[in-house]
């Protein structure tokens, strides 16, 4: 055979396998960057965070108004009174998890004997309660609704000797002549999880 011929047939041979190769190379790496476009649908979850039946987060409370008892004129505070009120945190319309905190703000004029109870332990004000007020609601929750409920009370004659019982007295006292109206803001702030 002449040369010429053998030159012909070893490049339409090397050109076939060239192809060969190429489209086998194609096909390969076709099969791994082959794309599906499609159509993404994303729902948002909600939000909604309600304190106390409200969605502003900053509310003051008046103690005078959650006294127990009517044995001072006017619901007014003074010694030997004692109350409660709720802090409800609502997450029912929310789907993702919830913390809440709670930060005591503006408490100012607190009667010095005046005491806090949070889940059977005492407290002096609510800045040392803030703490154990916070928690989380998590989005699985079958119940998202927290009731928090706070009792307080002044009590009369606090101390157990003769000498704290009649320093308590007189700082009671003062307490009642210099302080006209004891309120306090509690601001609930509540984040993702």
């Amino acid at each position: 055979m002449p040369l010429d011929k053998k030159r012909k047939i070893l490049t339409v041979l090397i050109i076939v396998v060239i192809s060969a190769i190429s489209f086998f190379i194609g096909l390969a790496f076709n099969k791994y960057n082959t794309s599906i476009k499609g159509e993404g649908l994303a729902e948002i979850a909600t939000w909604n965070f309600k304190v106390n039946g409200k969605k502003e987060e900053i509310q003051s409370i008046d103690l005078a108004s959650t006294i127990n008892s009517q044995t001072i004129l006017d619901s007014k505070l003074a010694p030997g009174t004692s109350g409660s009120f709720d802090i409800i945190i609502d997450a029912t319309d929310t789907q993702v998890g919830i913390k809440y905190n709670i930060i005591s703000i503006e408490e100012t004029n607190k009667p010095h004997n005046l005491k806090f109870i949070y889940e059977e332990k005492e407290y002096n004000s609510l800045s040392e309660l803030q703490e154990k007020l916070s928690g989380t609601i998590n989005a699985n929750d079958k119940n998202k609704v927290r009731i928090l409920k706070i009792l307080w009370k002044w009590n009369y004659e606090t101390g157990t000797t003769v000498e704290e019982i009649n320093s308590n007295n007189l700082l009671d006292t003062k307490d009642v002549q210099n302080i006209q109206n004891y309120k306090f803001t509690i601001c609930v702030s509540g984040e993702q999880i």
